[in-house]
């Protein structure tokens, strides 16, 4: 393990420990808070200095410039609450329950009196109808068309991860387990920030997020914004996902949780791997798998200049170990500890609060028999993947008067470590049945630190809000091996492919770092305008450097060499082929593909400037509308480039209008209409001429240094109805028209598929969405259907882009574009019993077929075809409700992945099967505990 990696481990810890023993006062409490913000009704703007009181006392507190209150040191018992503010009608709020060491939440919404002084006529509300009201305000005021879920939803489903939060979200789908799909549109049309700071791209060949990155457990909210507004950033098309963390809490708590889960494929099977050191649980590579520093240089090694002995020695460096060990899967594990902290300081009662985590996965996964039956290939392949997930998450967030300033952090690594044994036959111009051997480890980290100041200035309370952010992301790929071993009769011996250099006998080590540098500031101000206003400008500057690095080496055995039987070496299993007796002869020589592509190296610079007016006209219309202007920088260079002649250089100004109608039908009802223009940029590794060649896709990807950005100009509407608190009623309709999408292209008229990438003349997409959260009480008024929600979210869409016109003739003019559904179901039924005690939720998804890989002359698209995904979780309280206990099923029908070559609806391929690939991962069940101090 690096040194590096060790301290920042070790700060993390000492951090940990320090909050820890400074909550010394966590089990010594005996009185209750009340916490919530105070809000606009009309618009769900906070209100900064309301004067929040506990009617017929002098306890009182002021609102923050995020409207938050906290009113503590309550003894148990129940409250009347007074708030007032200048131009609004004062409130009191009746019948809040204060208990013992718990937060009672409250949000409150005021009205605008006639006056602007305090009003003398006091609305009256309770508890119950003022949390309501407050909801409805939020749900109903939102800027743009967005769907969103909150932690306390989140906290009842079995979901991980972010990512598999992500998909119960309307409209919205995930892919490979961790890629986002908003409204059909691919990843690379989405973007993502958290905390208020853009994410950067955790993957070398794709622009995409892995957001199974980030654990479930640590996220405050998520929103998707599906509807561009000026100060949200231009390059999205079919959602701008933004993820909230947790930072001041509203009161002092210790949270430990631990989890274990069984798989019905994997846990307990047989598991066989390559190579593991002890560190590798603790997702780090020890440095064995990785090149040594006085390791030959692609120069020496191409111009062969290597003696006998410095031979020798370069491969003896190299980790040789391709044993094959058999263990049983173990079960998965999941354990996480939070810490939470708040403190009240001064007597204006200023509060400084820390949250920090720690959390750590494992889980071991096998696949006994992914196939892929298509054209000349009838493979069967046996996975077994290892993976382990630490994280740690530290925030700290100071709020005084009108101001408040966060420190936001965020640390999280995955390793995943998969072997993959291949067997079957290969009929095409070398026909033959193979063993195959890849050993693939990868290790991906994601560093996030993030400063950000809100602040409230004059006497109408206008805003300046900061951040300034500092990403960094790794992706590793220390040493990837591939073997293979190929019988050319039927009854002859298996011979190794180690007689040349290349994809069935190479060795690669990549190494991928990225440093994001961001700041934006923002400035809102009430005008007076119509019936209220509030302008709002601002400027952000974001800043990426890449670095990437591969190298692809191998040994290659020498057949003139008269010295060894040269057969009985090739013969030889894979654990002893490349043994220490066997090096030790020499008869293996080091050698390496090179290409000055390999290596490449970029940046970019955007930077950003908007000016909106959100406007309030009458008691009915709002309007937000502005413009964005967008300059974007690129430069990628190569070795066969110097910096002065960059290999890639993009130089855009863009002009990005929006703007959101909503008209308030009814107070429970709005209609809205959008349009937005927005843009779609190529990411580096699309630019960037480096091939890889993927062994699970049979392919070669390689970039395309002529792509240019995409001009999308989008167009929403949308009705939407609440009836009641925490319940929705919407339908949706959308279209887009893409100028330039950038779009995969395949080349295959051989017998190596290449993919790039190629900007069509356009494309377009358009949709229906609908979405349903509703309590049973209409059914039957008895407590059962009370307590029972059922929710849904619908989507239809249908999409088409244009292959080029090249005068290449391939299989399809038109298609949809790639991972784009026809149509998306989620669905799912919540029940509370027991005073709130016992819960039950049962979650269902289904989506249509979707291009996974897009056709090209041979071969039609292949399809990911529909399956029905059942999950369910039951919770039940104990110790006091400060303990809970939950049993998770995902994926509990376990039906088959199926990827399939189809045209015109119809499986196709130009000879042989049509199965891309097939295959099951099993149905999980898992255990928790955890348990609030």
């Amino acid at each position: 393990m690096k040194l590096s990696h060790v301290k920042k481990t070790l700060s993390i810890l000492t951090i940990l420990l320090v909050t820890l023993f400074s909550a010394n006062q966590l089990f010594a409490q005996s009185t209750g808070k009340i916490a919530g913000k105070v809000i606009d009704e009309k618009n769900s703007e906070t209100l900064i200095g309301a004067t929040v009181s506990i009617q017929g006392t002098t306890s009182g507190t002021a609102t923050d410039v995020e409207g938050h209150y906290v009113l503590s040191g309550l003894q148990p018992g129940k409250y009347t609450v007074l708030v007032r503010y200048i131009g609004y009608q004062s409130k009191s709020i009746s019948d809040i329950e204060v208990k013992a060491d718990a937060t009672t939440p409250l949000n409150i919404t005021m009205g605008q009196s006639a006056s602007q002084t305090l009003n003398e006529v006091v609305i009256k509300a309770t508890y119950r109808q003022e949390s309501t009201s407050a909801l409805y305000a939020i749900q109903k005021n939102s800027v743009s068309i967005s769907d969103g879920i909150s932690s306390e939803l989140i906290r009842k489903s079995p979901d991980k991860n972010t990512s598999d939060v992500l998909k119960r979200v309307s409209g919205t789908t995930i892919q490979d387990n961790k890629f986002v799909i908003v409204r059909g549109l691919s990843d690379r049309y989405n973007t993502a920030s958290l905390d208020g700071a853009p994410l950067p791209s955790t993957e070398p060949n794709r622009k995409a997020f892995s957001f199974d990155i980030v654990p479930s457990s640590l996220i405050d909210n998520i929103i998707i914004s599906k509807t561009a507004s000026p100060d949200l950033p231009g390059d999205f098309a079919g959602g701008n996902v933004q993820i909230l963390t947790k930072d001041i809490p509203d009161q002092n708590f210790i949270n430990f949780s631990l989890g274990y889960s069984y798989n019905t494929q994997s846990t307990f099977k047989n598991f066989n791997t390559g190579f593991r050191s002890v560190s590798d649980y603790f997702g780090f590579d020890d440095g064995s798998r990785k090149l040594v520093d006085n390791f030959p240089t692609t120069s020496q090694i191409v111009n062969k200049q290597l003696g006998f002995t410095q031979n020798i020695q370069s491969i003896n460096s190299l980790n040789n170990d391709f044993g094959i060990y058999n263990n049983k899967a173990l079960p998965g594990q999941n354990y996480q500890l939070t810490v939470g902290n708040v403190k009240e300081i001064g007597e204006n009662k200023n509060r400084f609060g820390t949250t920090i985590a720690l959390t750590y996965r494992n889980s071991q996964n096998y696949t006994p028999d992914l196939i892929q039956n298509f054209d000349n290939y009838d493979y069967h392949n046996q996975v077994s993947k290892f993976s382990t997930n630490v994280g740690a998450l530290a925030n700290f967030a100071y709020s005084f008067g009108k101001n408040k300033i966060t420190f936001k952090n965020l640390y999280n690594r995955i390793l995943d470590d998969q072997f993959t044994y291949r067997t079957g036959a290969n009929t095409g111009t070398s026909s033959s049945d193979n063993r195959f051997y890849a050993y693939d480890m990868l290790e991906k980290a994601l560093f996030k630190s993030t400063i950000e100041g809100d602040h409230s200035i004059g006497s109408k309370n206008s805003k300046i809000k900061w951040n300034l952010g500092f990403s960094n992301v790794l992706n590793d790929q220390p040493d990837q091996k591939k073997v293979n071993y190929k019988q050319t009769n039927a009854g002859e011996p298996y011979y190794a492919t180690v007689t040349n250099l290349g994809k069935e006998n190479a060795r690669v080590f990549s190494h991928l770092n990225e440093n994001i540098y961001s700041g934006k500031v923002d400035y809102n101000v009430p005008v007076n305008l119509f019936t209220q206003s509030t302008f709002k400008a601002g400027v952000s500057s974001q800043y990426r450097d890449r670095t990437f690095n591969a190298r692809f080496l191998g040994l290659v055995i020498d057949q003139n060499n008269q010295n060894y039987d040269i057969n009985a070496i090739l013969q030889r299993p894979i654990e002893t082929l490349f043994g220490p007796n066997v090096i030790a002869t020499g008869v293996y020589n080091l050698e390496e593909l090179s290409n000055p592509t390999d290596r490449y190296d970029a940046n970019s610079f955007t930077n950003s400037g908007y000016a909106m007016l959100d406007s309030k006209i009458g008691e009915n219309v709002r309007i937000v509308y502005g413009l964005r202007v967008e300059k974007f920088d690129l430069k990628l260079n190569t070795e066969e480039t110097n910096v002065d002649q960059p290999r890639v250089k993009l130089d855009n100004l863009d002009f990005l209008p929006s703007v959101n109608f909503t008209y308030a039908l009814t107070d429970k009802a709005n209609l809205r209409v959008a349009y937005y223009r927005t843009v779609a940029r190529p990411e580096f590794r699309e630019l960037a001429p480096f091939a890889y060649y993927d062994y699970e896709l049979l392919a070669t990807q390689q970039g395309n240094p002529n792509l240019h950005r995409t001009l999308i100009d989008n167009a929403d509407l949308r009705y939407e109805l609440y009836p009641s608190a925490g319940q929705i009623f919407s339908v949706s309709a959308f279209y887009k028209h893409f100028n330039g999408a950038i779009e995969p292209l395949i080349d295959d008229p051989n017998s190596s598929t290449t993919i790039t990438y190629f900007n069509s003349k356009s494309a377009y997409v358009y949709g229906f969405e609908m979405e349903a959260r509703k309590t049973l009480d209409f059914i039957d008024a008895n407590t059962f259907f009370k307590n029972t929600t059922a929710y849904a979210n619908f989507s239809v869409n249908k999409s088409r882009v244009t292959n080029p016109d090249d005068g290449v003739t391939r299989l399809e003019t038109t298609r949809p574009l790639v991972g784009q559904s026809p149509y998306v179901i989620n669905a799912g039924l919540l029940h509370n019993e027991l005073d709130n005690k016992l819960s039950i939720n049962l979650l269902f998804n289904r989506l249509g077929k979707r291009i996974f890989y897009a056709g090209g002359e041979r071969f039609s698209s292949v399809y990911e075809l529909p399956r029905n995904v059942l999950d369910f979780q039951v919770g039940y309280k104990v110790l006091k409700s400060k303990g809970e206990i939950k049993l998770s099923g995902s994926d509990i029908l376990n039906q088959k992945y199926n990827f399939e070559y189809q045209l015109d609806g119809k499986p196709y391929s130009p000879s042989g099967g049509t199965t891309f690939k097939a295959y099951n991962l099993g149905s999980s069940y898992s255990l928790s505990f955890n348990y609030t101090f």
